[in-house]
């Protein structure tokens, strides 16, 4: 089973980047990150006559987040838990039955968090604590367990170009990262590190040359429950995707499980 994640900048400005990569690949599972769109608009016949099933967790301009699926959804949840008065459209959960059996699934796009002196990044600390609380209560129920998406979190130097350049964004910052390892220990195991050791970033920006000069970050990760950790036979990064007509600044990050 071919699980991804793919923040995609915008469904309407990279529908046709999307339905080629689908049809180029067939992956069993996306998460999608900043659809920018609300439900109603998102072009759900497009990927449904692809074959997909198609949920959505959308917000007007901004944010949002997608599930495509070959198989149907067995559940599907909405928002992340601990803050009823969160509008942002971040998180969507899924569980999807294989013969081979059940796998469950949320894909997130974590608060940016910049600029560190502003309220965006105390809502970046505080979605994340929420995310590690909620975390604890799901890998309770001891199944292959996967959270996916753009984490806008570098985890460590050998994830950016530039140590120099980055240390001190929200990005990158001991408080973000005190949060991002807390994950880790509840015993999540960052996917593509557990098979690929070598550089692999899945984000260049549109400027200054980011792309042309490989100066990348690798802020888009599959965190792996034990039980799905077990499962895992490899991570690809798509970056191929990149040099395309009309990119996306992330490229699709896709695990392969034995499921």
């Amino acid at each position: 089973m071919k699980i991804a994640t793919w923040n995609i900048n915008g469904i309407k400005a990279r529908l046709n980047e999307v339905e080629y990569w689908l049809n180029e690949y067939k992956p069993d599972l996306v998460a999608l990150q900043e659809i920018k769109s609300i439900d109603e608009n998102f072009p759900r016949e497009a990927i449904e006559a692809l074959g997909y099933n198609v949920e959505t967790h959308g917000q007007k301009s901004f944010n949002g987040v997608a599930l495509l699926s070959l198989h149907p959804f067995d559940e599907v949840n909405r928002g992340l838990p601990g803050d009823d008065g969160d509008e942002q459209a971040r998180f969507i959960e899924t569980v999807i039955s294989r013969p081979e059996g059940a796998v469950r699934v949320a894909g997130i796009y974590l608060p940016n968090g910049n600029p560190v002196e502003s309220e965006k990044f105390a809502y970046k600390l505080g979605w994340m604590d929420r995310l590690i609380k909620w975390a604890v209560e799901r890998l309770k129920l001891e199944e292959p367990f996967i959270i996916l998406g753009d984490y806008n979190i570098i985890p460590t130097g050998a994830d950016t170009h530039s140590v120099e350049a980055w240390w001190g964004d929200a990005l990158f910052r001991p408080e973000s990262l005190e949060r991002f390892r807390a994950l880790s220990n509840l015993g999540f195991t960052d996917g593509l590190r557990a098979v690929n050791g070598d550089e692999a970033y899945t984000f260049w920006d549109f400027q200054a040359g980011a792309w042309r000069r490989n100066n990348g970050i690798r802020i888009d990760h599959l965190m792996l429950s034990p039980q799905a950790a077990d499962l895992l036979e490899t991570v690809e990064v798509h970056k191929d995707m990149r040099g395309r007509e009309k990119p996306s600044d992330h490229v699709p990050v896709v695990g392969h499980f034995n499921i």
